[in-house]
């Protein structure tokens, strides 16, 4: 029980996602700005990058900071430091 509660935020926004694809609706477009291209390829191994938009109107740089640190520690993201810092510079001023 404690893993899946664990997973939940991850879960719900792959249903998210899935259920967005299964309506027949396109993915988002990420802001074209230095750093998109590690956002995309780090951070859509495990998820659409739809989740940024998703989560964008409630993170500022600290919250982005947090999530990246999440993926990376609790879930296993293989994102390097220098690429987290990237991420999170890019997500910081986009988003």
């Amino acid at each position: 029980m404690n893993a899946l509660l664990r997973y939940f935020p991850a879960l719900l926004a792959v249903l998210f996602v899935s259920l967005a694809l299964a309506a027949g609706e396109e993915s988002v477009e990420l802001q074209s700005a230095p750093g998109r291209d590690v956002v995309v390829a780090r951070c859509s191994v495990c998820h659409s990058v739809d989740y940024v938009q998703m989560n964008a109107p409630v993170l500022d740089r600290a919250g982005w900071q947090k999530s990246v640190r999440k993926m990376i520690d609790q879930f296993g993201a293989p994102i390097s430091e220098e690429d987290a810092q990237r991420i999170l510079d890019y997500l910081a001023t986009n988003y």
